[in-house]
């Protein structure tokens, strides 16, 4: 009697397939909504204003989110700093600088978006369940069946005082911080179920504004975008490129270059998670030890976010004049100090940005919800300068901290921005320097 040998099944064939990331077609989505809304706004602006009511629903589902964005976000956050200032030097050296920047990103945010007034003459309206065009029952039902908002300066405060308390408890805190972080993960996945209505958000936030106001609309959110982009270059080639520069020696525009690949991963992706990995090899290649940059790009990629700062604080003060209720320095610094404490956990995912924006206008300003339907539609178009300037920040950083502890190899550094030694593009091998 024959026995048939059983031919052994290679592990990798058995191996779970990998999700496809269909975030591309939220993007493109997004992109047409925009362009649909605005047209739609100019064709015919009644049906325009009519669809207001899909703008304000969005944006109710992000302030339904926002508390508890905030809070998993801060007590994660307060345990990463704990666990990054217990590395000594190197942490402590990349937490101040991340803190320092962050806070000049949001202050120039704010200095622009002074300058520039952008959504000046815009004079949008907060949606009113029971007023003119939006009386009709269904919608005002439908409206109400999206849950209320939690006060966000209470959770913050909650958030710091976990965070903190957890720290103290060390090791046994352990088992709260990894229920914290499960939670989170569903926090999350809500948010991106979310951001799949920003499509239909953005379609009617923006038929409904242009509608209201024409061609200065479509001027004013071109001019936010500029203004935004503008600033984020002058960013990166003046501040921190002096700064490298002032520090190392080294280029901004050869570390541009050394980087080119990722940038345009991370332009494909308007994200700069997806060029993570190989920022830590190319950082490794061009000649910080492997310790300091193990432990500045994680870290950095929640804290130091330059781009999102800058974002942060302009589309607040959009928002503010485009519905004629302009913030006074008071509020604005008062912003800026909250936003210093938010922004560290706007990264991640998808529409935390948004989320953390929301959650500095219902802080300071609750009556300034109401225009966030507008910024819902171009926040697509800024993510990419967003990705890119937190992407280049971390980069730069790495590099300062690591001739700050004397951890870069000043010759290596040298030899790769000048092409000398190429990065090995197919083992991503940062090789042995």
């Amino acid at each position: 009697m024959a026995v048939t040998e059983q031919v052994p099944q290679d592990p990798a064939s058995q191996a779970p397939v990998k999700k496809k990331d269909r975030t591309h077609w939220l993007y493109i989505m997004v992109i047409a909504a925009v362009v649909l809304g605005a047209a739609i706004g100019l064709i015919a602006p009644d049906l325009g204003k009519a669809l207001k009511p899909l703008g304000t629903g969005f944006v109710a589902l992000i302030k339904m989110i926002i508390a508890p964005v905030i809070f998993c976000t801060i007590v994660l956050g307060i345990g990463s700093i704990a666990k990054a200032a217990t590395v000594g030097k190197v942490g402590g050296l990349a937490l101040l600088y991340f803190m320092t920047m962050s806070t000049f990103a949001l202050a120039l945010g704010l200095l622009v978006g002074n300058l520039i007034h952008p959504g000046e003459g815009l004079e949008l309206k907060p949606y009113e369940a029971g007023g003119g065009d939006a009386e009709n029952p269904t919608v005002a039902f439908l409206l109400e069946l999206i849950p209320g908002d939690l006060p966000v300066l209470p959770t913050l405060v909650l958030a710091l005082i976990v965070g903190f308390a957890l720290q103290s408890m060390g090791k046994s805190g352990e088992p709260v911080l990894n229920a914290i972080k499960s939670i989170q993960q569903v926090v999350f996945r809500i948010m991106m179920m979310i951001m799949w209505v920003a499509p239909l958000g953005a379609f009617g936030a923006i038929a409904a504004v242009v509608g209201a106001t024409g061609w200065a609309a479509i001027g004013s959110m071109a001019i936010l975008m500029g203004a935004f982009y503008l600033t984020c270059a002058v960013f990166i080639v003046v501040i921190l490129g002096t700064i490298l520069r002032l520090v190392t020696g080294l280029n901004i525009f050869s570390l541009l270059k050394y980087l080119a690949r990722e940038y345009l991963l991370i332009f494909s992706t308007s994200s700069s998670e997806s060029a993570l990995p190989r920022l830590i090899a190319k950082m490794e290649h061009v000649g910080v030890s492997k310790p300091v940059v193990g432990i500045t790009v994680p870290t950095g990629y929640s804290f130091n976010l330059d781009g999102t700062a800058i974002y942060l604080t302009m589309s607040a003060l959009f928002v503010s004049t485009a519905m004629d209720m302009p913030m006074n320095l008071g509020q604005q610094i008062g912003l800026l100090l909250f936003m210093i404490i938010a922004s560290k956990g706007a990264a991640g995912v998808t529409g935390a940005g948004l989320a953390t924006l929301a959650a500095g206008l219902q802080a300071h300003r609750p009556e300034l919800l109401g225009g966030m339907g507008v910024i819902v539609g171009i926040d697509k178009f800024m993510s990419e300068a967003r990705a890119l300037t937190n992407f280049t920040g971390n980069a730069v950083a790495t590099l300062l901290i690591g001739k700050w502890t004397k951890e870069l190899d000043m010759g290596q550094a040298r030899a790769v921005l000048a092409g000398d030694r190429p990065f090995d593009e197919l083992s991503m091998n940062p090789d042995a320097h």
